[in-house]
């Protein structure tokens, strides 16, 4: 009797989860259960990252994951973090979250350790790289469109552009792809070592990546909540899981 082939290793993949402190004394981690269905069918091992400012408990996350997913959210990027001061549309900020994801960015992208940054998740890796932000687009960007959708999120609303030759574009195939869209800020000047990957039709950035060796993405919109009405999103998380299956052999 022939022995069965065992299933590809699932790589492990850390998720940093919102922090919520409305309630002073009861607060609270919060993650949308999309992220680790979609890290699931990618072939990973979704870990949820509970935040922390002690440097040895991120160490500790980083020795044990092969990849790392950056989480979005509802509120924004502090100005002073890419050295400019509060603008009118300006969101609120969560300082204690923030904080914990920078240390957790510059780590991984220490280590080499494959990053995929979502919504708020790609603004933050822009900012670490040294990069800034429009701080809101229908204030700051010329005939800029409403990127925030008031329709269910699963449903794409807008095309991107998806540059060829890109990274992006390996997972996802280059020219046209629908997509959602939760976000008042974009990408303003790129950082260090990041290039374009796709754009919408009004100019607004929609997605980063490394041009090192290094794998760095980051995808303005919420892929994970697409994998069944747009299904080559998945693809964005098959490349992390292939990255960090391939970072960690």
């Amino acid at each position: 009797m022939t022995p069965r082939a065992r299933p590809p290793r699932r790589p492990t993949i850390g998720i940093t989860p919102d922090l919520n402190t409305a309630v002073p004394e009861v607060h609270l981690h919060e993650i949308k259960v999309a992220y680790s269905d979609a890290v699931i069918r990618a072939g990973g091992l979704p870990i949820i990252l509970a935040c922390s400012s002690d440097r040895n408990v991120i160490e500790a996350y980083l020795e044990r994951i092969s990849g790392l997913i950056v989480s979005g959210g509802a509120f924004d990027v502090p100005p002073s973090s890419y050295g400019e001061e509060v603008r009118p549309g300006m969101g609120p900020v969560k300082q204690t979250r923030t904080q914990f994801e920078s240390l957790l960015i510059k780590e991984a992208i220490r280590r080499k350790i494959p990053v995929l940054g979502v919504c708020g998740g790609m603004q933050l890796l822009n900012v670490i790289q040294g990069g800034t932000l429009f701080q809101d687009i229908l204030l700051e960007i010329k005939d800029a469109k409403n990127h925030e959708q008031i329709i269910d999120r699963r449903q794409p609303v807008h095309p991107v552009v998806v540059k060829k030759g890109t990274r992006l574009a390996h997972a996802v195939g280059e020219g046209q792809l629908m997509v959602n869209s939760t976000h008042h800020q974009s990408v303003n000047q790129l950082g260090q070592g990041l290039q374009t990957s796709a754009v919408s039709p009004d100019g607004v950035v929609e997605a980063i990546e490394g041009t090192g060796e290094s794998y760095l993405l980051g995808i303005q919109w919420h892929p994970e909540l697409l994998v069944d009405t747009v299904p080559i999103q998945i693809g964005i998380y098959r490349a992390l899981v292939q990255h960090a299956r391939e970072q960690r052999r």
